[in-house]
């Protein structure tokens, strides 16, 4: 069984909380090690402090004293030490049970309350210390740790809080994985999912923005490209359609003419042929302008921009058309700042520039005026192209950059669609105001 990415990231959360829980309970152990190790330490100090009372007190009484000795061991109990007491002849001298016998009863109370002593639950070995007095020996005790209530109590008490809080937090950590596990993986089922859709032709498919991180980052990408996909893809519908209606005009043109010819009914003499020719330019004028719109369309999705000095480049421009305005008796004129600048691909940037004054030099009479503009306006680069040629007409200006838009005056009506195409591709506008009196003005503005 195949496990999902919702599973492995809460597998993954999971094994990490249990990586951190158990190192909870290595550092335990090793606490406990070291506390083990500081409670024998301390068991070994009450030990040598009670040999050295009753050495001291067998030396300022020179021999062992019976009350004495009860006093001393009553103490050594409280500490909790359990003491046999022997001589230098082995012999027994006290030991506490004796003690604790001995003792009044309100003492028996209180050191048994506080040491807890039963001589019939002491369990582990006596451990044998020799008794000396400057060097010789005075005898031997035999002493004996008490079970230690208040250290078993602080280890229980620690393992109880260890095993709950290890609990809790264990539910915690997979509550959390749980919860991370799905906010992790959500964003990138939903990508899985777009990209399905999309891989079944469903361009349409986009996905939330799921913030500025790698996965933001990525379904930002993914929408950019979905977008260009179905932009390519109306791109491709809009030139089929729009080529299909174009061309059957003069292919209809072409094959009624042809009908003609061959039932006899028109004649096959060179202006027939010559009409025949002329469709059929007409026919590579057409798929030339396709050809050329959709390369500007795909262009438009992979701009090359750069910052460059425009008076330059605007000259440039300018010096291709220096012999048809002079066979036309026209003049071209450009006003340009030298230190204006602009950020755009210069090669798309000559296409929109050519295809607007191709427009005006149709548009002008012999001795007319072109004049190329260039200016900003609230920070944005606008090229101005004007001319003093005839206007165009009221009811065709809302449709002059539409595909295949003719017009009056002819042509493909391709030209001003490519134009529009670009601008906006370069995040800029196109605009447009004539009159049959002063001529056009097209107005791009760029950022």
């Amino acid at each position: 069984m195949r496990c999902s990415l919702r599973c492995k990231f809460l597998l993954l959360f999971i094994l990490i909380s249990a990586i951190a829980l158990s190192s909870a309970f290595v550092l335990r152990g090793f606490i406990m090690r070291d506390f083990g190790q500081y409670l024998d330490g301390e068991s070994q100090d009450r030990i040598q402090r009670v040999v050295a009372l009753l050495e001291g007190g067998y030396d300022r009484n020179a021999g062992w004293q019976r009350d004495r000795l009860t006093t001393d061991l009553s103490w050594a109990l409280q500490m909790g030490i359990e003491v046999h007491l022997f001589d230098v002849a082995g012999q027994p001298v006290i030991d506490s049970e004796q003690v604790v016998s001995e003792l009044t009863p309100l003492m028996r109370r209180r050191v048994l309350d506080s040491s807890g002593y039963d001589p019939r639950t002491v369990k582990g070995a006596s451990i044998p210390y020799p008794l000396y007095l400057r060097g010789e020996e005075i005898g031997h005790l035999e002493a004996r740790i008490l079970d230690q209530v208040k250290e078993d109590y602080f280890v229980r008490s620690s393992n109880r809080v260890l095993l709950v809080s290890v609990t809790i937090l264990g539910m915690v950590s997979i509550l959390a994985g749980i919860i991370a596990s799905r906010r992790l993986a959500r964003p990138i089922l939903e990508l899985v999912d777009a990209s399905g859709d999309i891989a079944e032709g469903n361009l349409s498919r986009r996905v939330k923005n799921f913030g500025h991180d790698e996965i933001g980052r990525l379904s930002q990408s993914f929408n950019s490209m979905a977008h260009r996909l179905e932009a390519q893809e109306k791109l491709r519908r809009t030139l089929l359609s729009n080529a299909a209606h174009e061309l059957r005009t003069p292919l209809a043109i072409i094959s009624g003419e042809l009908e003609g010819m061959l039932d006899g009914v028109l004649p096959t003499d060179r202006n027939a042929l010559q009409s025949l020719h002329d469709e059929a330019r007409r026919l590579t004028a057409i798929l030339d302008g396709v050809d050329e719109l959709s390369r500007a369309e795909a262009g438009a999705l992979n701009l090359n921009k750069e910052t460059f000095t425009l008076k330059p480049y605007l000259s440039g421009i300018a010096g291709r058309f220096e012999r048809i305005f002079a066979d036309k008796h026209a003049v071209l004129l450009l006003d340009c700042p030298d230190n204006l600048r602009i950020n755009a691909d210069p090669d798309r940037l000559s296409q929109i520039l050519i295809n607007l004054i191709s427009n005006s030099i149709k548009a002008i009479n012999s001795g007319g005026r072109v004049a190329i503009i260039a200016s900003t306006d609230d920070g944005r680069v606008c090229l101005g192209i004007s001319d003093n040629g005839r206007g165009i007409p009221g009811e065709d200006l809302p449709h002059i950059f539409e595909r295949f838009y003719k017009g009056k005056n002819g042509g493909l009506g391709l030209g001003l669609a490519i134009v529009q195409e670009l601008v906006t591709a370069h995040g800029g506008t196109v605009s447009v105001r004539s009159s049959a009196d002063s001529g056009t003005s097209f107005r791009v503005m760029f950022p």
